[in-house]
């Protein structure tokens, strides 16, 4: 039997364990390694929906660490001199630039991407 305590912001924090062979097993702490440049496949899209008609351009399909996601997201917000974020492994440009940030992609080693 295995006891909880729910405090804060740490909601499966363990008090103790009545299993002697029990151990604790962190697996959300695992940070993925990023794939190399000619390996990631991204897609390019344009998106509109729930944006009050403003359009941006989403890059998904990113493999790695969001250390690097947020790295390359910089990078790509710098190439277009505009705005955006990086949310649940997707980036988000403002406006749409679809057609520069595929030519620096493909300039990039990105070799499997492709617009949506």
């Amino acid at each position: 039997m295995t006891k909880k305590r729910r405090t804060g912001n740490d909601k499966d924090q363990f008090v103790y364990s009545t299993n002697p062979d029990f151990s604790f097993n962190n697996d959300d702490n695992r940070e993925e390694a990023t794939l190399p440049a000619q390996q990631q496949k991204l897609r390019l899209t344009l998106d509109t929906k729930q944006r009050a008609g403003k359009a941006v351009t989403l890059l998904q399909g990113f493999v790695g660490s969001a250390e690097d996601l947020q790295t390359l997201g910089k990078q790509l917000k710098t190439l277009c001199g505009t705005g955006g974020s990086v949310k649940e492994g997707i980036v988000i440009i403002q406006g749409d630039h679809r057609d520069k940030l595929l030519s620096w992609l493909l300039k990039n080693g990105y070799q499997h991407t492709r617009r949506g």
